[in-house]
């Protein structure tokens, strides 16, 4: 999936595709929530704090794996 770098301290960066989020954390890590509406997508894009969107909104609502 293409991602694309984002300014934020904890998240290097995000991709969506076809209802997958994919995150890339600044420690490396890379994981993908299953079933991200667009619009969530978006939002996070927008969000004055990715790291804190991702806590609030993603986190506790999608199912995720590690790559």
């Amino acid at each position: 999936m293409r991602r694309r770098l984002v300014d934020s301290s904890s998240v290097r960066s995000v991709g969506w595709s076809d209802g997958t989020l994919e995150l890339e954390y600044v420690n490396g890590y890379t994981y993908q929530y299953f079933d991200v509406p667009q619009p969530t997508y978006a939002a996070l894009l927008a969000a004055p704090s990715i790291g804190a969107y991702v806590n609030k909104h993603i986190k506790p609502y999608f199912d995720v794996r590690e790559l």
